[in-house]
């Protein structure tokens, strides 16, 4: 939630649960916030009403930002959160360190999407996995069983990347995405160009922007599935909003009438509607939308119906009252919830009845009006001696003595011990040999390529590790390994693809391949499982020594430091680390990871056939100023096409500027083999950069 009448909003109309960030380290920077006695506040407004309450630190760290985290987690331990959602995994390693009772929940921004990454979190500690929004019915219902309860999103704004993934805002404003400051580039315009001609974005031209998402009429589906949680994604919604959602999809579960609802919370906020296709497979055009100024306008007539949802109190927690009333004894009422907490208060001792005597049926009917409260009296039963009087207001007083009493054990918790001088355990860490730096010698130069082609024309100028994709024939693997050390490379988009994987890497194996490159962390076990050491690429976004240790831990051999930090932020992980760290130093940095690719979609919306690779392999994005940005898409069912940067990152001739790392890595995409492998000898030449380059974010990092 993003604000205290937000969260109001939620509470009363029937959420379960809410999540808030707080001061710092959370994915959405920009919203409002809960600290300090305001987090204690939202938490026993939470348990009073049975919800439980998330605080968000679902951020990227800096080594210099863990201590900082630690202590905001410490503090909201104590304002009674019931778990915290994480990101970074150097946050998780050592949250489970020093506070192990505090539940965690692993961020979509994990980017989750497979039973084995579901697998690979349990290990690293995590009782619950927000899965990635993308994913189709079917891959949901793999990743249940897997020992994690799920969440997953169900209503709310659909980025156009797999969360965790994108480098956009970063790249084109220094805003970065991965630490809740996303610009949000992809709602601007963009235009598809499948033929070349660089025509400017027009009115309307949204090619990166889609629809939120909405699983109304799959609730059921999902509950079947053992899904533990449905998310509704409203920080940075108004209260009417988040009333709408909530009520919604409350009422769904009840599996009651929502027409009407609905109507409201697509007139409240859309983006020329809804969309569902990840869920049902049906990606395309369809799924595209932005904010049109009908969407607008709509808004304005429903905020007042809308904001009654949430003006009174809804009686929504169950208790049971029990009244003893005696001669010559105080009165006793007993208010009980579902848990077994209890409150007992006395009142006046009863007199003897002049007229009409207190009956069992006048005081439980004063006794049920708990109107104004969150508790509904579920059981009302009193005992009472004949021809005694005692007045209602006597019983009214009675009664909200009892509740208050109640509510302030329902606000008790006990923190989990919480102890920050505890260290993770060391972990055994096997190197990756060919990427380990030795003194006084120059970097490794590792080269990865996207095709056969450039493989090939690299492998003249000898790469300390040439890198090539999983899906090339065992034949072609065969021969390149007999040239040197050739690692392959998983795809970072894994959706529904584990069984095609794994028999890919079985291939790679026999052909002799005993390394492969991942950018996922699902894809760490089937490299293991497969006999193989993975090595992180940056999709694993490392941007500290805890997330790397904790990477070591699961086998990992080497990896690629997060390309979001600066070098001075690099320098302050003090290299070398326990296992090879490499720069991502040349390339066409993929700036999208994106299972609907925007170049197909605009085909489709213009009423043309459009088979991939309709493009032909040279589809691009221009945006409003006409540049252009290549898009590429992967090989195989169910893969994912990446948007890459209009221009190559560049630092052969700036190598003395770089920090100590182990090895540097060249990442070939558009370029010919020819090219490939003259840049790989112009950075041992240490040559000046092309005519049109980038320095990327080492300079100037992000915020």
């Amino acid at each position: 939630m993003g604000s205290p009448e937000a969260l109001t909003a939620a509470l009363r109309c029937g959420a379960n649960a809410v999540y808030l960030g707080g001061s710092r380290f959370n994915a959405r920077e920009n919203a409002s916030h809960f600290s300090g006695d305001a987090l204690g506040e939202a938490a026993e407004a939470c348990h009073v009403r049975g919800a439980r309450l998330y605080l968000t630190l679902n951020t990227l760290l800096r080594q210099e930002e863990l201590t900082p985290a630690l202590e905001l987690a410490e503090q909201a331990c104590a304002q009674g959160v019931d778990a915290l959602i994480v990101q970074d995994l150097g946050l998780a390693r050592r949250l489970r360190a020093v506070v192990p009772g505090l539940p965690l929940h692993a961020s979509t921004q994990l980017s989750c999407h497979t039973p084995a990454g579901v697998r690979e979190l349990r290990g690293l500690g995590f009782t619950r996995v927000v899965l990635a929004r993308e994913m189709s019915r079917e891959e949901i219902a793999a990743c249940a069983g897997q020992g994690c309860e799920l969440e997953v999103f169900v209503h709310g704004a659909l980025c156009m990347c797999v969360s965790g993934q994108c480098l956009l805002s970063a790249a084109l404003g220094g805003r970065s995405g991965n630490r809740g400051m996303c610009a949000q580039p992809c709602r601007l315009p963009f235009r598809a160009d499948r033929d070349g001609s660089g025509v400017l974005p027009g009115e309307g031209d949204a090619d990166l922007s889609l629809k939120d998402l909405s699983l109304r009429r799959y609730v059921d589906e999902l509950a079947a599935m053992g899904v533990a949680s449905l998310k509704i994604e409203g920080r940075m919604k108004r209260p009417e909003y988040v009333a709408a959602a909530v009520s919604t999809y409350a009422a769904a579960v009840r599996q009651e009438n929502t027409v009407s609802l609905e109507r409201d919370l697509q007139a409240v906020f859309s983006r020329s509607g809804f969309t569902d296709g990840y869920y049902t497979s049906q990606h395309g055009g369809a799924m595209f939308g932005f904010r049109r100024r009908e969407d607008v306008q709509a808004a304005a007539p429903v905020l007042g119906r809308l904001a009654g949802l949430y003006h009174k109190e809804t009686p929504r927690v169950p208790v049971a009252l029990s009244l003893m009333v005696e001669a010559g004894q105080p009165c006793r009422l007993t208010a009980r919830d579902k848990e077994g907490r209890a409150a007992v208060v006395e009142g006046p001792i009863p007199e003897p009845a002049l007229r009409a005597p207190l009956t069992a049926e006048k005081a439980e009917g004063a006794l049920s009006k708990t109107g104004g409260t969150p508790y509904i009296a579920e059981a009302v039963e009193s005992a009472v001696g004949d021809d005694l009087s005692l007045p209602l207001s006597a019983l009214n007083a009675l009664r909200r003595e009892a509740l208050d009493q109640l509510t302030q054990a329902r606000c008790r918790r006990t923190s989990p011990p919480f102890d920050r001088e505890a260290l993770p355990p060391v972990s055994a860490c096997v190197p990756y040999l060919p990427l380990k730096r030795e003194a006084g010698r120059p970097y490794h130069l590792a080269a990865r390529c996207r095709t056969a082609a450039q493989a090939e024309a690299v492998l003249a100028e000898k790469p300390s590790l040439l890198i090539v994709p999983l899906s090339l024939p065992e034949e072609e693997l065969h021969h390149l390994v007999k040239a040197g050390p050739v690692a392959v490379e998983l795809p970072r988009g894994l959706f529904g693809r584990e069984e095609e994987l794994r028999r890919r890497l079985e291939t790679a194996f026999r052909a002799g391949i005993r390394a492969a490159l991942c950018g996922n962390i699902g894809a760490l076990p089937l490299v293991r499982e497969a006999g193989m050491t993975p090595l992180g690429g940056f999709g694993l976004n490392v941007t500290n020594r805890e997330t790397a240790e904790g990477y070591a831990s699961r086998g990992l051999g080497a990896l690629t430091l997060s390309p979001e930090l600066s070098f001075r932020q690099i320098q302050r992980l003090s290299l070398p680390l326990s296992l090879p760290a490499g720069l991502l130093i040349y390339g066409r940095q993929p700036l999208m990871l994106t299972r609907n690719c925007p170049v197909q979609a605009a085909a489709q919306r213009a009423g043309e056939a459009a088979p991939c690779p309709s493009c032909k392999g040279n589809g691009r994005l221009i945006d409003r100023k006409g540049v252009a940005f290549p898009v590429m898409c992967e090989d195989g069912p169910g893969s994912c096409a990446e948007l890459l940067n209009s221009r190559p990152l560049y630092w052969a001739d700036r190598l003395d500027e770089l920090p100590p790392a182990d090895f540097l890595l060249l990442h070939f995409t558009t370029e010919t083999p020819e090219e490939a492998s003259a840049l790989l000898r112009r950075h041992r030449e240490g040559s000046p950069p092309p005519d049109s380059f980038t320095r990327g974010l080492y300079r100037r990092g992000v915020l």
